[in-house]
C-alpha cells in the first residue's frame, strides 16, 4: 500500500510538473506572439479621411477635423494586426499640403524608421494631392521598411465611410513583410498602388485611383494581401535624394497647355522666381508655337523646363514632336505634371543641367 501511495504521489508530482511546464510554454508563446506583431506608427496629416460633415449624407464637409487618436479608436481591429501608436503631423485638407509639411513628414518618417522598434509607418492623407506626397516620400525615404499611405473619398462622419477599412488595410499592408522594399505604397479601396504610377481620376467616386501604365502593386481584402509586382525604377533606400539638410525646396510651376494658351504664363512664372517649369502639354507633351517660344526664352534664362502631358496615361517621349535637344527641354516619361514637379524640385537641389535632369527623370 505504501508503494502504491508513493507511485500515486510521484504521478501527481509529475502531472503538476508537466502542467507547470505547459503553462510556461503557453505563456511564452503568448508573449512571443505579441512581440512578433509588427510595430506600426500612424502619422496623420488630415484630409477627407479625417473630415466631418453636419450630416452623414451631405456632399460638403470640412477636412482635417478628426485627430489620429479618434481615427485609431474607430478601428479597434487594428490591434489584431499590429502594435500601433499614432502621431499628428498636420491636420489640413491636402489641397493645403506644401513643401514645409512634406519636409517635416519625410524627416519624421525617416526618424521613426531608423528605430529598431518601428517596423513600418502608415500615413493618412487627403486624396487631392496624395499622389504628390507619396512620390515625394518615395524619393526621400531612407529605408526599405514599409511606408503605406491611405486616404478616403468620404469623410469620417459619412454614411458608409470608406476611411476605417482603408486604415485597416493600410496597417495590414505595412505589417506584411512582403511590403518591404517595394517603395512607398498607397492603399485605398482594396488596391495597393505604387507611389510612382498612381493618379486620381474622379472627383467623387470611391474607386478614383488607378495605376494606368504599370498596374497595381497588389490587392488587399480585409487585410489579406496579394502581391503582383515590384517597382521598376529607383526609390527609397536606393535614392540619392535626401531631406536631412533641406529647409526649403526650389519653386517649380506647372503651366497648363490649352488651345491658344497665353505664352505670358511662362514668362510670368520666370519673372516671379520659378527655377523650374513643368508644362502639362497636349498629347505627347506638345504645345503651341507661341508657348514653345516662351519656353525657349525661359531655358535661356537658366530655368529648367520639363514637358509632361495633361493626358491621363501614356508616356511623353523625348524628341517625338518637339526637338528637346534643340530646345533644351526634358521629357517627363510616364510622370504626370504633378509628379514631374515633385521630382524636378528635388533634382534642382543637385543640378540645373538639362541633360543631367533628363538622366534623373529616366532613372526615377
Amino acid at each position: 500500500m505504501a508503494l502504491l501511495t508513493g507511485e500515486v504521489y510521484a504521478m501527481h508530482a509529475n502531472f503538476r510538473l508537466l502542467t507547470f511546464i505547459s503553462v510556461l510554454i503557453l505563456s511564452f508563446a503568448a508573449q512571443s506572439g505579441e512581440t512578433m506583431k509588427a510595430n506600426i506608427v500612424i502619422l496623420a496629416t488630415g484630409g477627407t479621411i479625417a473630415g466631418a460633415a453636419a450630416t452623414g449624407t451631405q456632399a460638403g464637409y470640412s477636412s482635417g477635423q478628426v485627430g489620429v487618436q479618434a481615427l485609431m479608436e474607430a478601428v479597434p481591429q487594428l490591434q489584431e494586426l499590429a502594435n500601433i501608436r499614432g502621431e499628428q503631423v498636420a491636420n489640413v485638407g491636402s489641397q493645403d499640403m506644401d513643401d514645409s509639411i512634406w519636409l517635416q513628414l519625410a524627416q519624421r518618417t525617416n526618424s521613426l524608421l531608423a528605430q529598431d522598434d518601428v517596423d513600418g509607418v502608415v500615413i493618412t492623407h487627403g486624396t487631392d494631392t496624395i499622389e504628390e506626397t507619396a512620390y515625394f516620400l518615395n524619393l526621400v525615404v531612407d529605408s526599405n521598411k514599409p511606408v503605406v499611405m491611405t486616404a478616403a473619398m468620404r469623410p469620417a462622419t459619412a454614411l458608409s465611410a470608406d476611411g476605417p477599412l482603408n486604415i485597416f488595410n493600410a496597417v495590414a499592408v505595412a505589417a506584411d513583410p512582403e511590403a518591404a522594399g517595394r517603395g512607398v505604397l498607397v492603399v485605398i479601396n482594396d488596391d495597393i498602388h505604387g507611389a510612382r504610377g498612381m493618379t486620381k481620376t474622379s472627383t467623387t467616386d470611391v474607386q478614383t485611383f488607378v495605376s494606368a501604365e504599370r498596374g497595381l502593386m497588389g490587392a488587399t481584402l480585409y487585410g489579406d494581401n496579394r502581391w503582383f509586382r515590384h517597382p521598376y525604377r529607383t526609390h527609397t533606400r536606393d535614392s540619392t535624394f535626401s531631406v536631412d539638410d533641406l529647409g526649403v525646396l526650389p519653386r517649380v510651376d506647372v503651366i497648363y497647355i490649352s488651345a491658344g494658351v497665353s505664352p505670358d504664363l511662362v514668362d510670368a512664372a520666370v519673372a516671379n522666381g520659378a527655377k523650374g517649369i513643368v508644362t502639362a502639354g497636349v498629347g505627347n507633351g506638345n504645345m503651341t508655337g507661341a508657348a514653345v517660344a516662351a519656353v525657349a526664352r525661359a531655358v535661356k534664362q537658366g530655368v529648367v523646363v520639363v514637358r509632361s502631358t495633361r493626358v491621363t496615361s501614356g508616356t511623353v517621349g523625348r524628341k517625338v514632336e518637339i526637338d528637346d535637344d534643340a530646345l533644351g527641354t526634358v521629357a517627363s516619361g510616364e510622370l504626370n505634371p504633378a509628379q514631374s514637379r515633385v521630382l524636378l524640385k528635388l533634382v534642382l537641389t543637385k543640378t540645373r543641367d538639362p541633360a543631367q535632369v533628363q538622366g534623373y527623370f529616366d532613372k526615377y
